[in-house]
């Protein structure tokens, strides 16, 4: 498959149809998403700031972890992602970095990160000769077995997953000082 070797190949070449309306519906949820982030020091978006452990650079590093395993799930499968039923509680607790600021770890390298990720991914969906190409679902809880994801499914995934914590850091950065990402 032949993949755009930078974004202003992908740019360059208007994209219509659905792939637009996949390209526009991720842009507008990872906008929300690093919205969320303005303004803010490195030690702000740290913080836990409701019941749950999340903090909002930990949410940004997440879904660009996410964003980019499903990006490597629709050129290589099942194979690119770990199998979650075999993982210990070692491998959990390690996976529960990227829910968090680690040390050393500052907002701008997380955003720059992140935006590395989507600019890939937006390149895949303009790139990908077939949105029904398909895989199975790699072995875990969450995913039904023997189930199989269309490249178009896991795109729309990609989109609901950052929609769903867009909304959890409104609500984490409304408890830190008030601000809002809509209203």
């Amino acid at each position: 498959m032949s993949k755009p070797t930078s974004l202003d190949e992908t740019t360059a070449a208007p994209v219509g149809g659905e792939r637009a309306d996949l390209l526009e519906s991720l842009a507008k949820q990872r906008h929300f998403l690093r919205f969320t982030t303005r303004d803010l020091t490195d030690e702000q978006v740290g913080l836990r700031t409701t019941a749950s452990a999340l903090c909002l650079g930990g949410l940004v590093k997440h879904v660009a972890s996410v964003e980019r395993g499903w990006a490597q799930f629709i050129l290589e499968g099942p194979s690119s992602m770990p199998d979650f039923t075999s993982m210990t509680e070692e491998d959990f607790a390690k996976r529960a970095d990227e829910f968090r600021m680690l040390p050393g770890e500052t907002l701008a390298g997380v955003l720059k990160e992140y935006d590395e990720v989507a600019r890939r991914t937006d390149e895949l969906v303009v790139s990908l000769p077939d949105l029904n190409a398909d895989h199975p679902l790699p072995p875990a809880p969450w995913n039904e077995p023997g189930g199989r994801w269309s490249a178009r499914r896991v795109l729309l995934h990609i989109v609901a997953e950052t929609a769903q914590h867009a909304g959890h850091a409104d609500i984490i950065r409304e408890s830190l000082d008030g601000a809002k990402s809509m209203g």
